[in-house]
């Protein structure tokens, strides 16, 4: 299958990232920023979910209704930054199922190392929502795809925030079936791995350990 990124243009993503981007940001207004986005991509994430009819009543009739086919959704978040576009999504989705996936980056090969996995027991025929801000290196994006993979869902999606080029081509080296979701695709990687022009550290700033 051929690699496929979504690049969300959205002018009110677009602003508000923007926002977020600035260093006066506070963090409280950074979290905020990052939920009402991730609300606004959960849509354009989930926009070719399988749908059937179901027979309602309304309180003028009966009627064939669409709603969502198959098993819940499950959204996984990469800790910690991950848990900001979760919140976001599950405002959307409140139904969906959690998991989460510990990640540390290695600060001088910038290589990821797991420390922790957690998801519902049946994820057969799920559809994976997998979340983290920033798609850097893509180390840690890769390692946690293939860990996720490993648990048989029906198809894996990874949504983040701000993409660098250097990233995105490593993700689909690594995993050319599974798509990503943007707003952002950044100019390049800096010699610490970090993304230029970027945010800073999305998970100091959501958290406001900077």
């Amino acid at each position: 299958m051929a690699s496929v990124v979504h690049h969300i243009e959205h002018p009110l993503i677009q602003h508000k990232l923007t926002l977020m981007r600035r260093r006066e940001t506070s963090t409280g207004a950074f979290r905020r920023l990052l939920q009402e986005i991730s609300m606004l991509l959960a849509y354009e994430v989930t926009r070719d979910l399988s749908v059937t009819l179901e027979e309602i009543e309304t309180p003028i009739t009966t009627m064939q209704a669409p709603t969502l086919d198959g098993k819940k959704v499950v959204i996984i978040s990469v800790l910690r930054a991950g848990d900001g576009i979760r919140d976001g999504m599950l405002a959307v989705l409140p139904s969906a199922r959690v998991g989460h996936i510990g990640m540390a980056r290695d600060p001088k090969t910038l290589e990821a190392h797991e420390y922790y996995f957690k998801v519902p027991r049946e994820m057969g025929e799920r559809e994976v929502i997998l979340c983290d801000p920033m798609l850097a290196t893509g180390n840690s994006a890769i390692a946690a795809t293939a860990r996720v993979l490993r648990t048989g869902p029906k198809r894996v999606k990874f949504v983040c925030l701000v993409a660098a080029p250097e990233g995105i081509r490593a993700f689909h080296d690594a995993h050319p079936d599974v798509p990503i979701y943007t707003p952002a695709i950044d100019e390049r990687l800096n010699e610490k791995g970090y993304i230029v022009p970027g945010l800073g550290d999305a998970g100091d700033r959501l958290f406001g350990t900077t």
